[in-house]
């Protein structure tokens, strides 16, 4: 077995769903060292890295990639950077517009990019979304499809994208861009459909489906996204450049999706209802995995129903993360 060379990783966002699931999984996965950068807006949270709190190679920053000095106080520390940093929230970017997710999303990218033009790092990895794609054209949709991003947060993520692309032709800064597809899991904020339908049944609530629920996502479990990041911290410079979906190549309608979490808690099928389609919907999502697997020799492992049992008896078991202040009310959602 080839050995694993130690590096420093510097994890923006590490208190957030997706990146939190990384942290815990790059260090038990990696002899690697983890510094964990969160400003700890509603998007993050200290309990999501309980479990390392304590870890010998984990450590963790309070602070924003909006702070120039900051960055390059710890990004000259480190080896690589895998920048998850983000603000997320669809509907929030609809209700009150896109200053806040330019500032973190595109301002914040360019923030850490400019330090690393000063200070060198082995790799950087960039956060984008599937959600730059907008509604599929054709399907499965892969790298080349064209950017038609269908929100403000959409479009945001398809900034900082097309920044960090920039920077490696500018510059020749080893940058790889990763585009996740609808990532879902334990410990994922209720305004996302997944966690919201499950806390919604759990509480013996309707589940909201938007419109006639015909909408459909390629639904990835966040700890398949994690083993795909470590396998680009891992692979060799021939990433360097290339944008990469991370999906499974298989889509789910969301009025599906409603009617397994029903059918997994034992609730009736009636619970389920429509409310009003949200501005900005993307009708459907599906991604191609072919460079995943032919880069990185990745593919996801888990099955969508493996995933959502999993992730049902995490919410079933852990009702009190749920039900605090700050993750309630579950009205304000997305996909």
């Amino acid at each position: 077995m080839r050995a694993v060379k130690t590096k420093r990783v510097l994890v923006t966002g590490g208190a957030g769903f997706i990146p939190s699931n990384f942290v815990r999984h790059i260090l038990q996965a990696t002899p690697y060292e983890v510094v964990s950068l969160d400003a700890l807006t509603y998007a993050g949270s200290m309990d999501n890295l309980a479990a390392v709190s304590s870890h010998e190679r984990h450590s963790f920053v309070h602070g924003d990639i909006r702070d120039p000095d900051l960055v390059r106080e710890v990004v000259a520390e480190v080896d690589v950077i895998v920048n998850a940093a983000a603000e997320s929230h669809v509907a929030k970017s609809i209700d009150e517009g896109a200053s806040e997710f330019v500032t973190t999303n595109v301002e914040g990218t360019q923030i850490l990019l400019d330090a690393i033009r000063e200070q060198p790092v082995e790799r950087f990895i960039l956060f984008s979304s599937s959600e730059v794609y907008g509604t599929a054209l054709y399907e499965p949709m892969d790298e080349e499809h064209p950017l038609n991003p269908r929100s403000p947060y959409a479009a945001t993520k398809a900034g900082a994208d097309r920044l960090a692309y920039s920077y490696y032709v500018t510059y020749g800064l080893p940058i790889v861009i990763v585009r996740p597809f609808n990532n879902y899991g334990p410990r994922q904020h209720p305004e996302k459909v997944i966690p919201r339908f499950v806390t919604q049944a759990l509480s013996g609530e309707p589940l909201t489906i938007h419109g006639d629920g015909h909408a459909s996502r390629d639904f990835l479990y966040v700890d398949d996204d994690a083993e795909a990041i470590e396998a680009i911290i891992a692979a060799d410079d021939s990433v360097v450049g290339e944008v990469i979906n991370v999906a499974t190549g298989i889509d789910v309608p969301v009025t599906e999706i409603a009617a397994k979490v029903l059918e997994m808690l034992g609730k009736p099928g009636s619970l389920r209802v429509n409310v009003e389609e949200r501005p900005g919907q993307v009708d459907r999502h599906i991604g191609s995995t072919e460079k995943a697997e032919r880069l990185l020799g990745w593919r996801a492992r888990t099955s969508f129903e493996e995933g959502l049992e999993r992730t049902i008896s995490w919410y079933r078991d852990n009702e009190a993360w749920w039900r605090a202040p700050e993750r309630r009310p579950a009205d304000v959602f997305s996909s």
